[in-house]
């Protein structure tokens, strides 16, 4: 009887179990034995279909990872049954095929099949490309096996013969199907089949390989190819399906199977890998490319197009190229040197010349001389071919002699739902955006090598990364030879180059004690400062758009006017005696008589000004309970989101400016809100309607904790954070109109909020409000315990008693 019961798929996994995933060469073990399973499961689905007759000009075959032999527990089969144009009629042809096809539908096995003669694969071959590559991997699983033969070979003598009309498409289809996947090397949840660096890449390099334009590289590239399958063979067995994605939650079983200490250490090796498979892909192209080129030139011999470059280096077929080996041992510093000449001229180095240049490469002595050093910042400062040219310098070792902490990074992962690349590609992006930034300050290589350095700490059992990367760095910067002073200021710098966006997005600039915090984190440095500024810039743009928006970079820039002025501020004679009282450097705004005769008429002044994406609203109303909620209210009502709002108030009068977003696009119109703020103040909820009727049909927020749940909301105190307010940072799930909810629940108690500043990433809220009592001051602990409570509350969609 037809082995063909519905748990095949089952007996594939176990066959999968039996096989101890974390012991070194089980993999390829495992994938053996799966195949020999695979074949003589469906060795003997033909012979049951065949019925004991042994029909000539026919044969079953497979294509994909079952005709490679690298399968995995759940992957599909792709099978094509052959035929000669002489073997069985049409219809004994059509019918063996359903003998074979039901029962493996039946054993639940998913099937993509097709049934051709040799001639139809040439044609299918020719109109498909990726039908083309995949018929190059044609095997036999039973019957005529010369018959396969005949048409993997007449397939395959297609290729190589229509190389240069194919090798267009195979790089636009390339180019199409990673812009859709993305890349993975970079990717928290790889696609590790169609990904740039996945396994289907490996496909497309022994397709170029066959079609005899370029030969692929082995070693690093197969053990790469080979840690995916391994993956690919866990998610199966993790998840019980035949799934290509690592998903999220499926991190930490993936990596306990394999052996790994848990998911990012998994994430680490995967990225590696991928990264490993793109830059042997991208390096075969490029071969394949130069190949096709001298093919189609070729009028007798052809010696290679030479173009100058400076220090002994050449652009050669889009590549840069040493002009004799020889040099990269007569220059100790040629590695460097060929790096900025090729991130200069926007060219990658040739895998050849990398090979050279490792090879060559002589132990830099400690500390770096100053030629060493200053080759290093022309490296960093090279531009955006930096990217490209790093990536090659890394793969043969160049970057770890360098800079031995590297390793720690390398492919590391980030969480974080702001960040769109692994540590390391963070930290050359990074150094990529300050190189634009150098002019802003009177050390540009300082800027630089904070740049790379400054998430050098991500690593693993660290706790606060800024912190341990200080002390990483502090030891780098001095094997690299910096004077003592620069060792001192860079190690400042990447301790403190969270500190600046933290301040300006979660404090009250205005406020001296943000001031304060800022000044001290530079020593009162004002070189130090604007250093720090431009690295808080480039790090925040490098990491994606969640982290660099019009919004923050205005808070920064108003920050970084605040610190300024107290930078540039003349000094006093003497310093006040610790404890003392001093008197508020918060100054009022002075009103125009005609607004606050306007205001006190019962008729709001709303300014807006416009910058990029963002809009900054200057409102000038009474002061009454509930202003700060009806105006964030109406805000939302707007479909305005809601960054920063910093209130004050002057005689009564409220000078409140606010920071919004517009996602529709639409520029705030001041007189809507000046109809809208009046009516309010008259106790009319009407423009509040739209938002009330958004929020009627939103779920509540759930506190439950569990996995994929961020728990409940949490309100912390900020001690020392301002000495005119009460500080309160809020971690919260967003939801519209929340800031309309906090401001009216906390000024149904008593509390007024005098300025809020807000962030949003992944759909959390961080919030911090600065809170006074009905006094102007400080709340008094019970009533700090009181808004806690309320925040929390508010937040978890209780209604507080």
């Amino acid at each position: 009887m037809t082995p063909s019961s519905s748990d095949i798929g089952s007996r594939r996994l176990d066959l999968a179990g039996t096989r101890d995933f974390a012991v070194a060469g089980a993999g390829p073990a495992r994938r053996e034995a799966l195949a020999t399973f695979n074949r003589q499961w469906l060795a003997e689905v033909w012979r049951t279909a065949i019925g004991g007759v042994r029909p000539e000009g026919v044969a079953l075959a497979a294509v994909g990872s079952l005709g490679r032999a690298d399968a995995g527990p759940l992957s599909d089969y792709d099978l094509v049954l052959l035929h000669s144009d002489r073997s069985l009629p049409t219809k004994e042809i059509t019918a063996l095929a359903e003998r074979i096809w039901y029962p493996i539908w039946d054993a639940g096995v998913r099937l993509d099949h097709s049934v051709r003669t040799v001639t139809q694969c040439r044609q299918v071959a020719a109109e498909d490309l990726t039908a083309a590559v995949g018929l190059l991997d044609l095997a036999p699983i039973a019957g005529d096996a010369e018959l396969v033969a005949a048409a993997r070979s007449t397939v395959a003598h297609d290729w190589r013969g229509n190389a240069r009309k194919r090798l267009p498409q195979l790089v636009e289809a390339l180019s199409s199907r990673h812009a859709r996947q993305g890349d993975l090397a970079q990717s928290i949840e790889p696609e590790l089949k169609e990904a740039h660096g996945g396994l289907r890449d490996m496909t497309v390099l022994r397709a170029l390989a066959e079609a005899w334009l370029a030969d692929r590289p082995h070693g690093g590239v197969d053990a790469a190819h080979a840690l995916l399958l391994d993956v690919r063979d866990a998610v199966h067995v993790v998840t019980g399906r035949g799934r290509d994605r690592l998903g999220r939650e499926d991190h930490d079983a993936v990596a306990a199977l394999l052996g790994h200490p848990d998911g990012d250490e998994l994430l680490t090796a995967v990225s590696g890998a991928g990264r490993t498979i793109a830059y042997a892909l991208d390096g075969t192209v490029r071969r394949a490319g130069q190949s096709q080129r001298a093919r189609t030139l070729r009028v007798g011999p052809r010696r290679p197009q030479m173009t100058p470059l400076g220090h002994g280096l050449f652009s050669s077929d889009g590549e840069v190229v040493l002009g004799t080996p020889r040099l990269a041992e007569s220059d100790e510093g040629m590695a460097m040197r060929a790096g900025v000449v090729a991130a200069r001229a926007g060219l990658p180095i040739s895998p050849t010349t990398l090979e050279n240049l490792a090879a060559g490469a002589r132990p830099i002595p400690t500390p770096w001389p100053e030629p060493f050093r200053d080759l290093l910042g022309d490296l960093l400062a090279s531009g955006p071919g930096l990217v490209t040219v790093w990536e090659g310098l890394d793969q043969v070792g160049l970057v770890e002699q360098w800079l031995p902490e590297w390793t720690a990074v390398r492919s590391r992962p980030q969480r974080s739902a702001v960040h769109r690349h692994t540590v390391d590609r963070h930290l050359v992006e990074t150094v990529v955006r300050a190189a634009g930034l150098v002019r802003r300050t009177s050390r540009p290589d300082l800027l630089l090598a904070s740049a790379l350095l400054h998430d050098i700490g991500k690593v693993r059992g660290s706790h606060d990364h800024s912190v341990t990367g200080a002390d990483i760095a502090r030891t780098v910067v001095a094997r690299w030879g910096f004077p003592d002073r620069d060792v001192d200021t860079l190690t400042t710098l990447v301790r403190e180059h969270l500190t600046l966006i933290e301040l300006a997005t979660r404090r009250d600039h205005q406020d001296p004690a943000t001031v304060d915090a800022a000044v001290e984190a530079v020593g009162g440095n004002r070189e130090v400062f604007e250093i720090l500024l431009a690295l808080t810039e480039a790090d925040a743009s490098a990491a994606g758009p969640m982290a660099w928006t019009d919004w923050r970079a205005t808070l920064l820039e108003q920050l970084a006017v605040a610190v300024r002025a107290r930078l540039d501020a003349p000094r006093p004679a003497a310093r006040p005696v610790a404890g003392a009282a001093t008197e508020s450097t918060w100054a009022a705004p002075t009103l125009d008589p005609a607004i606050v005769e306007s205001v006190r008429a019962g008729q709001p002044v709303v300014t807006v000004v416009s910058g990029g994406g963002s809009h900054r609203l200057d409102i000038v109303d009474q002061d009454r309970v509930g202003l700060f909620a009806d105006t964030a209210g109406l805000l939302a009502a707007e479909g305005h989101t809601v960054r920063t709002a910093i209130l004050r108030t002057v005689d009564g009068v409220a000078i409140d400016e606010w920071h919004v977003e517009s996602p529709s696009g639409a520029v705030p119109d001041p007189e809507r809100i000046v109809r809208g703020l009046a009516r309010l103040a008259r106790g009319d909820r009407g423009p509040l309607q739209t938002l009330d009727r958004r929020r009627a049909h939103l779920p509540r927020p759930s506190a439950t904790s569990g996995i994929g749940s961020p728990g409940q909301a949490r309100a912390l105190v900020v001690p020392g954070a301002s000495a005119e307010a009460t500080v309160l940072e809020v971690r919260a799930q967003d939801r519209p109109g929340l800031l309309h909810e906090l401001g009216a629940a906390l000024a149904g108690a008593g509390v007024s909020v005098r300025s809020a500043h807000i962030a949003t990433y992944a759909g959390q809220t961080l919030d911090t409000f600065y809170l006074t009592g009905a006094d102007g001051m400080p709340l008094p602990p019970a009533k700090v315990a009181q808004a806690v409570s309320i925040v929390i509350d508010t937040c978890d969609g209780v209604n507080p008693s």
